[in-house]
């Protein structure tokens, strides 16, 4: 069985990185390809403008798929860095501007529709500066991501058209470019102006004014759940361990656990499960640092800097676990159950999961209610959801 070696996600230049730093490196190769005269530069007067658009508008399309290499390198390596969640989004900006304002240089689009994009980005980051400074991280929506697909599509479509001018309405509106490109770029800026909104409204609680403090836990937050509640979640928990090992038994593959805040519950609940011997593997409880590190193999820098309750944290702990374990699919959890522990940025409640096989490792952070109790048995649901979905895609 092949499994993932483990990897030092706290490199700074990982393979993801490296890419996005090319695709910086490569905006000014677009910008010179479609703006300065470089068909004379180097002998070959017989390219026309319409050939240097297209040449560029390849060189356009070539950088802005690296979005999609860097993405997956960080995920399927399980190496997704602070550095990196940083940079990828801003060589995206950086590629978009670049674009825009050559498009408007070449008087092929005017400047309106580009004040539109980059007065957003700036509404945005500000809103996300406020936002990480109060502990709180803004999920972004599908508006976001389809607004920037077609953003990449109307600047080519918008390099393709070139210069085309035209004397009356009548006649822009009969050429199909033309109009091919202002209905996308419409779509566009569409999409941004909603994505924005988007953002104030989740960020309107933020944006109200106030210093950003952190207090003790309410009485809400670190009552026991109502016995009711215990009794659904058990029930679900009871159900949902069930057709993990039905499912791992069906299809011959093994699971194993790392677990830091519930403590050897998703193995328990596993194993109540007749049968499970087939299917379920073991697991680790590394609710000490040391444990992680030593028998996980997650890094003494990560934990230091990060802190248990981590991203990157998850990530080497499943992937310690597919190792030690030598299961098909590993889970891990690290949060905070309460009632104590939070942190500025990490309140109670806070739980990273992370899944690993053979083919990919990743994590997902989660902002569970209520007390200890109720922390710890959503972590455990959510965590066997996780493995479910995984062996449904094994094989």
């Amino acid at each position: 069985m092949t499994t993932i070696q483990p990897t030092a996600p706290d490199k700074l230049w990982t393979p993801a990185n490296i890419v996005t730093l090319i695709r910086i490196c490569l905006v000014p190769v677009f910008v010179l390809a479609i703006l300065s005269p470089w068909p004379e530069w180097v002998g070959l007067p017989d390219i026309t403008m319409e050939a240097k658009c297209l040449i560029a508008a390849g060189i356009f399309i070539l950088i802005s798929c690296t979005d999609w290499l860097d993405g997956y390198l960080a995920r399927s390596r399980g190496e997704v860095t602070d550095f990196g969640k940083f940079m990828d989004p801003l060589a995206d900006k950086i590629l978009v501007t670049a674009a825009l304002i050559a498009l408007v240089e070449l008087s092929v689009l005017p400047g309106w529709p580009v004040l539109i994009i980059l007065a957003r980005e700036f509404i945005v980051s500000g809103i996300r500066m406020v936002a990480a400074s109060k502990g709180t991280v803004i999920a972004a929506s599908w508006y976001g991501k389809a607004k920037t697909v077609f953003q990449i599509i109307a600047i080519v479509l918008f390099l393709l058209k070139d210069t085309l001018t035209f004397s009356t309405a009548a006649g822009a509106f009969t050429n199909p470019m033309f109009v091919l490109s202002w209905a996308v770029m419409i779509i566009a800026l569409i999409l941004t102006i909603m994505s924005m909104l988007d953002y104030l409204v989740k960020a309107r609680h933020l944006l109200k004014g106030g210093s950003a403090q952190h207090s003790a836990p309410s009485e809400a937050e670190t009552a026991k759940p109502a016995p009711t509640e215990v009794a659904a979640l058990q029930k679900a928990i009871d159900e949902q361990a069930r057709i993990v090992v039905e499912r791992a038994a069906a299809r011959q593959l093994t699971v194993g656990t790392a677990e830091s805040l519930t403590g050897g519950l998703i193995s328990a609940m596993l194993t109540s499960v007749p049968g499970s011997s087939s299917a379920v593997r073991g697991g680790i409880v590394s609710y000490a640092n040391e444990v992680k590190n030593e028998v996980l193999g997650v890094s003494k820098d990560v934990l230091a800097t990060q802190g248990a309750v981590d991203e990157l944290v998850a990530l080497q702990m499943a992937r310690g676990a597919l190792r030690e374990i030598g299961c098909d699919v590993a889970v891990s959890v690290t949060g905070i159950a309460g009632p104590g522990g939070a942190e500025p940025d990490k309140p109670v409640g806070t739980v990273w999961i992370g899944c690993a096989t053979a083919r990919e490792t990743h994590a997902k952070r989660y902002q569970f209610e209520g007390g200890r109790e109720a922390v710890r048995l959503q972590t455990v649901l959510t965590a066997l959801r996780i493995i479910d979905e995984a062996l449904a895609s094994s094989r």
